[in-house]
C-alpha cells in the first residue's frame, strides 16, 4: 500500500492509505469469450454415432471408459458404460459433458486455471469439472451438445472425446 500525505481543514498534514490494486478479472477484450450461439439440440441418433465412435478409440486403445453427450444445457442424451470402467467415472464423465455444455468451452481451461492458481473457479458451480476430458459438441458455428469421458488419465479421456467431437464433422 501507498501513502499519501495530504492537508486536513488546519493544513496539517494527514496520513491517507490507498486502496490496494485489485487483480484483474480476465481483462476487458472486445468480444466476449467462448460466446458460441445455441443450435438446435443434438438428437438421440447423433449422439448415438458420436458416442460410438469415442467408444471405439477406446477399445482400440483397450481403455475402459464412461462416455456421456448431453444437451446445449447439461442434460443427459446418451451415455455408455463400457466394461470394467471406473465406477467413480460415471458421474464424472456426465458433469465433463455438462461443464463442456453449459460453459461453452472445453474442460480443460477450467483444469488450466486451477493449475495456474485460480482457485475461485470452485466458487462458480458445485458440479463443475475442472479436468481434460469435456468438450463442447459445435455444428456450423453452433452449440448442440457436448461430450465428456472419464475412466482414465485426464489426457486419455480427452483424446477418447476428440474421437467423438471428430465424427461430428
Amino acid at each position: 500500500m501507498t501513502t499519501a500525505r495530504l492537508g486536513d481543514a488546519s493544513g496539517q498534514p494527514v496520513a491517507q492509505q490507498s486502496a490496494p490494486a485489485q487483480p484483474s478479472a480476465g481483462g476487458t477484450p472486445e468480444n466476449i469469450p467462448f460466446d458460441i450461439p445455441y443450435g438446435t439440440p443434438i438428437n438421440l441418433d447423433r449422439a448415438k454415432q458420436i458416442l460410438a465412435a469415442a467408444e471405439n478409440e477406446a477399445r482400440k486403445r483397450n481403455w475402459k471408459m464412461n462416455i456421456a453427450v448431453v444437451d446445449p444445457n447439461g442434460e443427459l442424451i446418451h451415455f455408455a458404460r463400457m466394461d470394467g470402467a471406473q465406477l467413480a467415472s460415471i458421474g464424472i464423465s456426465q458433469n465433463k459433458a455438462r461443464t463442456a455444455a453449459r460453459w461453452r468451452r472445453e474442460t480443460r481451461v477450467f483444469y488450466n486455471l486451477f493449475e495456474t492458481n485460480h482457485p475461485y473457479v470452485a466458487t462458480l458451480d458445485p458440479l463443475l469439472a475442472a479436468s481434460p476430458g469435456g468438450f463442447p459438441l459445435v455444428e456450423d458455428g453452433k452449440l448442440i451438445g457436448a461430450i465428456g469421458c472419464s475412466g482414465g488419465t485426464g489426457d486419455q479421456d480427452a483424446l477418447v472425446c476428440k474421437a467423438g467431437v471428430d465424427a461430428l464433422r
